[in-house]
Order: C-alpha cells, then structure tokens, then sequence
C-alpha cells in the first residue's frame, strides 16, 4: 500500500489552537511554507490525521494543513462531545485560516465524514475555497445510514453483524443507532466501552474489499494503544449521526450545490464500498455534473486501496 503516495515527511510547523472556551485543535503544516494552501480534512467524525496525511500532495507545490477536529487526536479535550457539531468545526476551519494568514485554500481534500466537512465548509466559505477533492461521499441520508446501520450491509457481513448487535438487547435492534447512542453514554464503563469496541470493530472491518484478510488475526479490541482512538470514533460518530449530522435537513448538502457549482470537485469512490455504499456518490453527482466523478472499481471504502489512493494523488495535481 502507499505505491501511489509522495515519500514521508515530516511537519515544519505544529501547533495547538484554541477555539472556544473548551476545544483546543492540534494542527501541522507540512510541506512547501510559501506553497498552494491544501487542507486535508480526516474522516469520522472522531478519526484523527496521521503521517499518511501529508502525503497524497506534492511536498514540492502545496503547504498542507491538517489538524485534528473537536475531540479527535490530539485536540483536547478527548472525545467531548459538549459545543460538538458540524458549524462548529466549519468555523474552526475559518480560525485555523486566519491563524495561519492562508488567504484562501487552492484545496479542501476529506473522505467520508471528511468528505461532508468538505461539502459543508465550501457552501458556508464558497470564496475560500479554490478546488474540492472528496472520496468515499457520506451524505448522512436516512437510507445511507439505514443500509450500514440496520439493513443492508449485514447481509453482506452478517458474521461481522452478530458481532456488532451483539451488544444490544433484541427488544432494541429496530433502530440500533438510538441503542448505541444509550449504550455509549452509559455510566458502567463495562457496558459503554463494549459497545464503542462493537461500534468502531464493525466500521474498520468492512472499509476494505480486503477488511477480512487484514483482520483476520485481530481486531481494534485486541489493540491496547488503539483503545482511545476507539472511543472517540464511536463516541462523536454517534453523537453525529445521531443528530443528523446537525444538518437543517437531511437534503442540505444536496440542496445548496449551487452555492458551490463554480468550484472544480472531484467525486472519488470505490464501486464496493459498504461503509459509504457508491449512491450516494452518485447523487452527490447528478446534482453536480460539473464535477469530475471517477469509480474505482476495485476498491471499497478505505483510502487505502490502491486505485483510490492513485485516483486521489492525481486529484490533487490536476489544476
């Protein structure tokens, strides 16, 4: 994995950045200092950036920044879900722009939650942004979280679904978000640590067309030093799907492309991905058919797979 990625490097700028009275944001910048601005937003929400960041752009064009949302990484504090939604991390978007004296971004770059941020960001700053490269479209529809959530994918991994409704009485399995969302908030560690290890076990099993392979010897569970990335995917996916992804409406993204139809996008998904199923991506396209919109066909979720990581490389160095 990685052929398709610029070599390793490391930040020539790290930082924290407060944001409100509670949130403080990790951010790096990598890359070329005087360089086309290129934010790269992680996905989850409660994922986190790591060194593979930096590397689907050329080190030798782009400044590349990156930080950690509320909750995520290494903002603090850990997995808090208080002042915790879509507009505020849009607007520490905008603060980390301004902190940095970025005029504008010539490229927003996110997948899957990543992906929404991107959507979300652009049509409230349409003027800051210059490109969008998006992977792996995650709209928050009802019918995109039913499929992954209640009907639709466990058919496809009901041996990985027994293990994810485990945690959950049967009385409750007809709306297994609100379930989880109890589960995860309860007072007993024993119970909402399980249910965040059954939560954040079924996403990472299924991103990849090849998920059974790489896990077949071990699981999130299994990995102490993960425990606390756990925690914090389950505990904010949840509390955003939860909340509709704060959206005014499921539609919204959708809705407001004209905000954005101006701006060069690039829709990059894997014809088998489970996680975010290609729908919605092409929703996403037909209301935007100006976009560019490339199916990997030998690809599931994970940024990872080859064919999305070469897709997003060459995203990235188109002008």
């Amino acid at each position: 994995m990685g052929e398709y990625l610029y070599p390793e490097i490391e930040p020539f700028d790290a930082g924290f950045l407060p944001v409100s009275d509670i949130h403080t944001l990790y951010y790096e910048q990598s890359g070329k200092p005087n360089g086309k601005a290129a934010l790269y937003l992680h996905g989850g929400p409660g994922g986190q950036i790591t060194p593979k960041s930096r590397r689907y752009f050329d080190p030798d064009r782009f400044r590349i920044v990156a930080f950690d949302q509320r909750g995520s990484g290494q903002s603090t504090p850990h997995a808090c879900l208080d002042e915790n939604t879509t507009w505020d991390l849009v607007a520490d978007i905008e603060k980390l722009r301004e902190h940095l004296g970025i005029a504008k971004w010539d490229i927003v770059f996110g997948g899957s939650w990543g992906s929404t941020l991107s959507l979300a960001y652009a049509q409230t700053h349409p003027d800051k942004v210059g490109k969008l490269v998006l992977r792996g479209i995650f709209l928050g529809l009802t019918e995109e979280l039913k499929w992954f959530y209640q009907e639709g994918a466990n058919f496809l991994f009901p041996d990985l679904w027994e293990e994810f409704i485990a945690p959950i009485p049967d009385e409750e399995h007809s709306d297994l978000i609100s379930a989880y969302h109890h589960r995860l908030k309860d007072p007993d560690p024993l119970i909402s640590r399980r249910a965040a290890t059954a939560w954040a076990n079924w996403e990472t099993k299924t991103l990849s067309i090849n998920a059974a392979a790489k896990h077949k010897e071990g699981s999130i569970e299994s990995c102490e030093p993960d425990l606390d990335a756990v925690w914090a995917i389950a505990q904010l996916e949840n509390h955003y799907i939860y909340h509709g992804l704060f959206l005014e409406n499921e539609t919204q993204l959708l809705d407001n492309i004209d905000k954005i139809r101006h701006i060069p996008a690039y829709i990059i998904h894997g014809r088998y991905d489970i996680v975010c199923p290609i729908s919605q991506a092409y929703k996403l396209y037909k209301a935007w058919p100006e976009a560019h919109f490339e199916v990997i066909s030998d690809a599931g979720h994970s940024s990872s797979e080859p064919g999305i990581e070469k897709a997003l490389v060459e995203a990235t160095n188109l002008d």
